[in-house]
């Protein structure tokens, strides 16, 4: 479907980007993009979300083994961010308040969707500015590391990365389900055969070329989801312990 709208013609052509130019991004063009982060909406206006610009080149190589893709130290800018309870916490203390929810879940959870709408809002003003963006998921491959890496305080939380900087590659866009199976009218709709629904997606998704996989066909959705489900990664099961002991009151009992 096409838009005359610029800003939805580049939201419907996003594409991850993961190999970029040997080209700083300006200064300039980047300061605009963290004002954009500021200015992102967030959770009772407490802003409880944080960037962390990572700039070293061994702290780069480090997270970038930890979400097993090279290419990450490569990028012209490498952001990670964070769900941060961390200030707001030093802010009640210096005023004298010490209330256990200031590790409550309810706000841990505040700033996580804070972090995620803050990367949303980089990523589309990234790619106003002809910018390619990468989402980094894999940094939760060890979220305790990466907290070592960044010198994390209590009460805050690695959510995810951006990588961003000038295309260098010209990536098939990645085909997407039906909204007939995501777009619900005032209730959850449940069908009787997903795989019935899917089987002309499971066709299309085998047209998909990764990137990563030169010349090779992605596998179809359905098996996706299956391998996906097979194959985790330990360190990712132990979320709850990571944020226990990062502070936070899980309120299991």
């Amino acid at each position: 479907m096409k838009s005359d709208n610029l800003m939805i013609q580049k939201q419907l052509a996003h594409r991850t980007i993961r190999e970029f130019k040997d080209e700083r991004i300006p200064e300039v063009l980047f300061n605009q993009l963290m004002e954009v982060a500021r200015r992102t909406p967030t959770s009772n206006g407490m802003q409880s979300s944080s960037i962390i610009r990572v700039t070293d080149p061994q702290k780069r190589k480090e997270i970038a083994a930890i979400c097993k893709q090279e290419y990450v130290a490569r990028a012209p800018e490498l952001l990670i961010l964070i769900a941060d309870l961390y200030r707001n916490y030093r802010i009640a203390g210096e005023k004298g308040c010490h209330e256990k929810s200031a590790r409550d879940m309810d706000r841990f959870f505040q700033g996580f969707t804070d972090a995620c709408l803050m990367a949303q809002n980089i990523v589309n003003a990234a790619e106003a500015a002809d910018l390619g963006v990468v989402y980094l998921g894999s940094i939760l491959n060890d979220a305790e590391k990466i907290i070592e890496i960044l010198d994390l305080p209590e009460l805050t939380m690695p959510v995810l990365g951006l990588g961003i900087g000038y295309p260098n590659q010209d990536p098939q866009l990645k085909p997407r389900m039906s909204m007939d199976l995501r777009l619900f009218e005032n209730t959850y709709k449940k069908f009787d055969s997903y795989l019935e629904e899917i089987k002309d997606y499971d066709i299309e998704m085998q047209t998909y070329y990764d990137l990563r996989e030169a010349n090779k066909r992605v596998d179809s959705f359905s098996n996706q989801v299956v391998t996906k489900l097979i194959n985790t990664i330990p360190k990712r099961s132990e979320m709850l312990r990571i944020m226990k002991k990062q502070g936070f009151d899980l309120n299991l009992e």
